[in-house]
């Protein structure tokens, strides 16, 4: 009999192919991402899926507006350059956008192991059909 996989496993296997669909996702037909907060052009696996509001907040964790192509630099050794990031947002999906995630933040949610393997399906699905054009 197969063991369950524990909700953590689970988590972190979403977190890992949410950070390969943001990545694709923000990258051109060659494969390159522009690093949301400093514009810095590389290659999608060089890069990482930044989280304007911290992957810490479950309710804004796999929200695509709050995550976005960063270069390595800025997500682990700037503090996630958030002016640039700030700039970016507002010129993305406008100045509301700010106040509508800050609200989310504060939202409770906590998913089931099963909304989680959805998400897991959901993602390497959307993952397949980009895949196809890079």
């Amino acid at each position: 009999m197969k063991k369950e996989r524990s909700y953590k496993t689970i988590k972190n296997e979403l977190d890992r192919i949410f950070s390969k669909y943001i990545r694709l996702r923000d990258a051109d037909e060659n494969g390159v991402c522009k690093c949301v907060s400093c514009g810095k052009p590389d290659y999608w696996k060089n890069m990482d899926a930044g989280h304007f509001i911290n992957r810490k907040h479950l309710s804004l964790r796999w929200d695509e507006r709050n995550v976005h192509s960063q270069c390595r630099r800025d997500n682990r050794f700037d503090e996630g350059n958030i002016v640039g990031y700030t700039k970016a947002m507002i010129k993305k999906y406008g100045i509301g956008i700010l106040d509508e995630l800050e609200v989310k933040k504060f939202t409770t949610y906590k998913p089931a192991r099963f909304d989680l393997e959805i998400l897991i399906e959901h993602y390497k699905g959307e993952i397949s059909k980009i895949k196809g054009k890079i």
